[in-house]
Formats: C-alpha cells, sequence, structure tokens
C-alpha cells in the first residue's frame, strides 16, 4: 500500500502540466485521507512528498509546498506581497494596486514591497488609503540607486545587462501570494501562487521576460487585453476595471466656470498638458464672450522641475491667472477641484503611434464622472470604453477638436447639465464597490486553493 501511495504521489508531482498550487493542493489531500493519519506513516509521505517536490521544482518548490501544507492545516494566515517599482510616486496604477490589497487586508498578512523610501501616510494623504494593517518593506535596487535617478526605469535595462530586479525575485519567495502591480515582466515569480496586474504590455518580450510565468494575470481595460494578446502571445485570466472613489459633488451644489486636467506630469510629456495650455489659449483668442471667466486647472504628481514642466510652467506665466497649475496636492485638495469643475480634458494619446502611449484606461477620467464633470478626451485606447461619444462626454482626435466641443459646452448649460447627469451614472461601472468585490471573488477562487484540504 506505501508503494501505491509514494508512486500516485511521484505521478501527481512529476506527471501533471497543472498549476503548482492546484499539484501542492492534490498532495495535502492525498496526506490528509483516512489511509496515512497514523503519526509515522504521515511524516513518511510528507517527507517523500518534499523530497519529489525538490527533485522536480527545486528547494523553492519544496518550501512553497510547506508553507502551503501550513494554511491548509489552519497554522497561520497565508502572507500576500505587492511590488510596484513606482509606490514612491502618485499614479492611478499605484492606487489600482493598494485599493487591491486594501480589500484583502482581512485575509492576508499583508506587505507592500517598494524600491525607494515610502510611508503609510504618503499613501493616506494620496490617495486616501489607510493601510496600517500592512507592512512596508524597502528593497533597495542598487542599479538604479547608484545613479541617483528618481524614475526606476526597466527601459534602462539592455541587452546584457545583469538583472537589476532580481532582489525583488527572491523577495517573492518569502510569501505565499505575490503580486507585481507594475508590470514590471523583467521580476520573476517565486512564489506559491503569483499575480501580475497589467495596466498595459509595454515592453516586448525579449531579455529577462517573465510575464507567462506568473500564475494569473489581471488586466485593466479591454484595450490592454488586446495588446496582451498581441504583444506577449498569451491570454490573461481576469479583466477588473480599475477603482474610482472620488465621488465628492451632490445634487444641488454649484459648478464653477472650471476646466480641470488630472494627470502625472511626466518627463515626456505623454498627457500631453502642454498641448491642453497652449488649446485654451487658443480658445480665450477664439472665443473671447463665450469663455470669459473660465480658467483651466492642470494638476498633477511630478517628481521635480523637469525640463517639460519647465516649458508648461513658461506658457502659463505667459497668460494672465485664468490657468494654474498644481503639483503634488493631497486628495483632499483633489476633490475640491473635482467638486467645482464642470469640463474635463484629458488628451494622452494625441498624435502617438506608440500604443504603450495612449491612455490604457483612465482612471482620473473615471473620477470626473463621478463628479458629474463632461468629459472631453482622446479617441482612442481605454478612454473608448469610459466615455459614450455624444452621450456621456466627447472623444476628440484633434486640438481643434477639443475647442470646438468645449465651446459647445461652454454656450450650453442645459448640455453640460445633461451629460454630466449621464457621465455620473456612467461611472457606476468603475466605482470602488463593484472593484473591491471582484477582488474579493476572484481571490476567494484563489484562496480554497491554498487553504482547503478537499
Amino acid at each position: 500500500m506505501n508503494q501505491g501511495i509514494s508512486e500516485k504521489i511521484r505521478t501527481l508531482i512529476s506527471g501533471s502540466s497543472e498549476p503548482f498550487h492546484v499539484i501542492s493542493a492534490k498532495i495535502i489531500q492525498l496526506l490528509d485521507s483516512n489511509s496515512i493519519k497514523e503519526t509515522d506513516k504521515f511524516k513518511y509521505f510528507l517527507n517523500r512528498s518534499i523530497s519529489i517536490f525538490k527533485i522536480h521544482y527545486g528547494i523553492q518548490g519544496a518550501v512553497n509546498f510547506l508553507r502551503h501544507y501550513e494554511i491548509s492545516s489552519g497554522k497561520r494566515k497565508p502572507s500576500l506581497a505587492i511590488y510596484d517599482h513606482a509606490f514612491h510616486f502618485i499614479g492611478g496604477a499605484q492606487k489600482y494596486g493598494l485599493t487591491l490589497i486594501k480589500a484583502l487586508e482581512d485575509d492576508f498578512d499583508i506587505t507592500i514591497i517598494a524600491n525607494r523610501v515610502v510611508t503609510h501616510h504618503d499613501f493616506l494623504e494620496w490617495y486616501g488609503i489607510d493601510l496600517k494593517k500592512a507592512d512596508i518593506k524597502i528593497v533597495p535596487i542598487p542599479y538604479f540607486d547608484s545613479r541617483k535617478t528618481a524614475h526606476i526605469d526597466p527601459h534602462r535595462i539592455m541587452k546584457g545587462t545583469p538583472n537589476p530586479f532580481h532582489a525583488i525575485s527572491s523577495e517573492s519567495g518569502n510569501y505565499d501570494i505575490f503580486i507585481n502591480n507594475g508590470m514590471l515582466e523583467m521580476v520573476y515569480p517565486l512564489s506559491l501562487i503569483s499575480v501580475i496586474v497589467c495596466h498595459f504590455p509595454e515592453r516586448r518580450p525579449q531579455s529577462y521576460f517573465y510575464s507567462d510565468q506568473y500564475t494569473y494575470t489581471i488586466y485593466n481595460s479591454k484595450y490592454t487585453e488586446r495588446w496582451i494578446r498581441r504583444r506577449w502571445k498569451y491570454t490573461p485570466h481576469k479583466h477588473i476595471y480599475p477603482p474610482v472613489d472620488m465621488e465628492v459633488f451632490k445634487t444641488g451644489s454649484k459648478k464653477e466656470n472650471l476646466i480641470l486636467s488630472v494627470a502625472r506630469l511626466e518627463e515626456g510629456g505623454t498627457k500631453k498638458q502642454k498641448e491642453m495650455a497652449l488649446a485654451f489659449i487658443k480658445l480665450k483668442k477664439r472665443f473671447p464672450d463665450i469663455s470669459d471667466g473660465w480658467k483651466l486647472i492642470i494638476a498633477g504628481g511630478s517628481t521635480g522641475e523637469s525640463p517639460y514642466l519647465l516649458e508648461l510652467k513658461e506658457i502659463i506665466n505667459g497668460e494672465d491667472n485664468s490657468i494654474e497649475l498644481k503639483t503634488n496636492i493631497s486628495d483632499n485638495d483633489l476633490k475640491a477641484l473635482y467638486k467645482k469643475a464642470s469640463i474635463f480634458w484629458h488628451l494622452c494619446g494625441l498624435g502617438q503611434n506608440d500604443p504603450a502611449k495612449v491612455e490604457h484606461f483612465g482612471m482620473t477620467i473615471g473620477e470626473a464622472m463621478q463628479n458629474r464633470i463632461v468629459p472631453i478626451v482622446f479617441d482612442g485606447g481605454g478612454q473608448r470604453e469610459i466615455v459614450e461619444q455624444g452621450k456621456s462626454g466627447f472623444r476628440v482626435s484633434s486640438l481643434n477638436g477639443l475647442i470646438r466641443n468645449t465651446e459647445e459646452l461652454m454656450r450650453d448649460d442645459k448640455l453640460r447639465e445633461e451629460l454630466g447627469e449621464n457621465a455620473y451614472l456612467k461611472s457606476f461601472q468603475f466605482n470602488r464597490k463593484r472593484f473591491t468585490k471582484e477582488v474579493k471573488l476572484f481571490f476567494e477562487d484563489i484562496i480554497p486553493c491554498i487553504r482547503e484540504k478537499s
């Protein structure tokens, strides 16, 4: 009988193409069967399983199996780590990941892995998310630290350069579930279960491409899904739209003659803030009577005085007070802007041939719509999934289109109110309540594979 059980264990481990955690769960179920409940027999087959896992999956595989057994037997909570190489900056992708773990904080012992110093207070200030239940661990990347760059940019890693993200790969092996929130395909996962959250597959498969080694891929929009299939050559697993939780405007409150743009002030100018500032100047000159009393506020996170930011400031300073720039503002200050604004501009993707530089979803667009602000956005990427043309906003393909639709809204208060209400109703598809529910359902499908023996 012992020989038969040993052979069954060997076959399950060596002859199956199923994911590791599924195989591991089947071995645990076998070990828990009545036929090997005796202590000595159980120890024998447990050690036998560990040995076979080590042969076929290495030491890390044997460790993951033992951890799986600990959780399954109720000895501890499962551990979960989430990593993003940009956690030290304000960004929509980072808010996505942090909101995700907030939904899971009661089910896991959670660790947030960052490469640069960031604090719980930062997350609370930037996103209004209290993550005190989670630990924060800083894992330095010497390659980037020695270059004193603000951004940890994977594009800098050339062919033949040793992979600087091995430190994160090694760290991932210390947890039951590892979530790579930064779509950084250069991190090889070593955890029992691994999840990569892809906001867009920016880099093509090349040296150190490991995205297809993750157990699951979550993607943020249908636009991103199409490009994962095309560029990474595999089918991702789960679509979860980002969480939008910025509703502050209440019916009956008064909107102001304010156009708002909210996006990161990137060094390359991909969010098109300069173009929007110039378009507003052009609009005021073309329609001075209609635009009188209107303001444009450009808000966004910035790492410092980049050449792009200096050029934007120069454009704004050449005008009167009708254009304002607000950098790195708090969550409360941002909410105050959403409460007042009537029109929202977002042109990420304008004039771009690179699909990675077109907005993959557009969380700030959803935030604006949640506050009955009429969005006018670039007609491309994930923005087509958010804004219904002429119903919940406008999509444009040129600056002239932006000016034309803005002038139409400035003239017609009733149209602004109607489209703002439609935008608000559309935003329910992207709210935080929906996001939390989808995240919990997804991980409940994973958790039984870890915890249950039957």
